[in-house]
């Protein structure tokens, strides 16, 4: 009888840590198949569009010159900087952190932009 009892509980433990470890196993596999948010702003013009951008902490953007003349991605702030983009060549940066970043051209200072994590 011991035995009989003693096996019922071992298998009600084991059917337990099973669903335990399927359940925590999905909500693993969820997270890790989120993907950061992604956004972009074209540089055509001489002008960034869109001009002020508003993502979540954690979202990666790119800039994409799309302009027949070179342009830089420059933080006001330093907080990242673009080398010299030619006619399709792309920058991005991973907002990390909730804030307000405007940022210019170096090269076209008069061209403005702003990106707003919350």
């Amino acid at each position: 009888m011991r035995r009989s009892v003693s096996i019922a509980v071992l298998t009600v433990a084991v059917v337990i840590g099973v669903g335990t470890v399927a359940v925590g196993r999905k909500d693993l596999l969820a997270s890790a198949q989120q993907k950061p948010e992604t956004t972009e702003v074209k540089i055509d013009n001489f002008s960034f569009g869109p001009a002020t951008l508003t993502v979540p902490v954690g979202t990666s953007v790119t800039w994409t010159n799309r302009d027949d003349i070179p342009h830089t991605v420059v933080s006001t702030e330093g907080a990242f900087k673009s080398k010299v983009l030619d006619t399709d060549e792309k920058f991005a940066y991973t907002f990390g952190k909730a804030g307000t970043y405007p940022y210019f051209c170096s090269i076209h200072p008069k061209m403005t932009g702003k990106v707003i994590v919350q």
